[in-house]
């Protein structure tokens, strides 16, 4: 699914104008604690989350996701939005929560990207 599809099902708003928005996505993940995204989530997801301070954009980074979906209607800070535009990594904010962000995406068939952490 090309993130601009992500996009349109989640009636987001891009919040970094250099966002590439024909990039794939291959899944999307939901998720507040960084630690599990850095655990748990395969290359290329989104990620939703209400989280919107700097970390979300380097733990993004590292963890080589696609784009990020702040929920909720979240504004990122300045020093966020800058990170992200200097990283390369989209941030667009939707007006649904984590639930239903989720629910609205997989619901378009965009698979879920998250293992256990256990590695089973």
């Amino acid at each position: 699914m090309e993130l601009k599809q992500v996009i349109e099902i989640l009636n987001g708003t891009v919040l970094t104008p250099s966002a590439n928005l024909n990039r794939q996505v291959k899944g999307g993940v939901g998720a507040d604690l960084m630690s599990d995204v850095l655990s748990s989530t395969q290359p290329e997801a989104v990620l939703l989350t209400g989280l919107c301070n700097p970390q979300v954009v380097r733990t993004a980074v590292m963890a080589d996701i696609t784009a990020i979906v702040l929920v909720r209607g979240k504004r990122p800070p300045t020093e966020t939005l800058q990170l992200a535009e200097n990283e390369g990594v989209p941030i667009i904010s939707t007006r649904y929560g984590m639930f239903e962000a989720c629910g609205r995406l997989f619901q378009a068939g965009l698979p879920c990207l998250e293992r256990p952490v256990n590695g089973e």
